[in-house]
């Protein structure tokens, strides 16, 4: 069996005893737990961590610290942002950091179970609440414009992209997850996952947010601009 390793990082001990409780059902899931005021990204490292779960309860700007962190490190670990409720500006701050999806703490068991298994495949969850929320979507759109814009990314790349790279950095700019490139372009996902981490590696770039602006500055890439085809960071 093939298992999928979860680090649930809360705060409340309570909380992460219980969570483990509710998806300890599920057998192929291997869960780990910790307080976020611990080496997170040794245990990261220590347990090939597949997804990182993360409350930003408070302050929400450490936890979206330490998500950006994590994703910045090991970019093949996927992380899914939690917060009490729902907001939007959370929505916003976790796509601008890479997460690979947001919910709030009410979700049922059955539907947060499929949104880890779905993001473990290497899908943009955070999409699906995105395209629901036009104004959102407007704002990431405008920020991939103004950071491409702004002087302040480097002119310079340390090592310039593959044209495969180049590919699959623009296919990701324009909406398809990890899994919808990989069949587009008849390779594997764990394959995609790979070029994405080289492209990070070799731009320099702190999350997909960041390469994406990159490469509409040195006009590599482009984004669609239409309904329904916002990026995906």
């Amino acid at each position: 069996m093939i298992f999928i390793t979860i680090l649930i990082i809360d705060r409340s001990e309570i909380f992460r005893a219980g969570l483990c409780q509710e998806l300890s059902s599920q057998k192929d899931f291997k869960l780990l737990d910790c307080d976020p005021a611990q080496d997170v990204l040794k245990i990261i490292e220590s347990h090939y961590v597949n997804i990182a779960l993360i409350d930003i309860d408070s302050p929400i700007s450490n936890g979206l610290e330490l998500a950006k962190k994590i994703i910045r490190h090991y970019p093949n670990t996927g992380v899914i942002v939690l917060s009490p409720y729902f907001n939007d500006n959370v929505l916003f701050e976790a796509i601008k950091i890479g997460a690979i999806a947001y919910t709030d703490k009410g979700i049922s068991i059955k539907d947060f179970t499929a949104i880890i298994r779905r993001a473990n495949r290497g899908e943009y969850v955070i999409n699906d609440s995105l395209l629901l929320r036009p104004t959102v979507a407007e704002r990431v759109l405008k920020q991939f414009q103004e950071m491409a814009s702004l002087n302040l990314i480097p002119d310079k790349v340390t090592t310039p992209l593959t044209q495969r790279e180049i590919q699959i950095l623009s296919y990701i700019a324009n909406g398809n997850t990890n899994k919808e490139v990989a069949h587009i372009l008849g390779i594997s996902d764990q394959t995609i996952k790979n070029h994405v981490s080289a492209i990070l590696r070799k731009l320099n770039a702190n999350d997909r947010a960041h390469a994406v602006a990159m490469a509409m500055q040195h006009h590599w890439i482009s984004v669609d601009n239409k309904l329904g085809r916002m990026p995906v960071l």
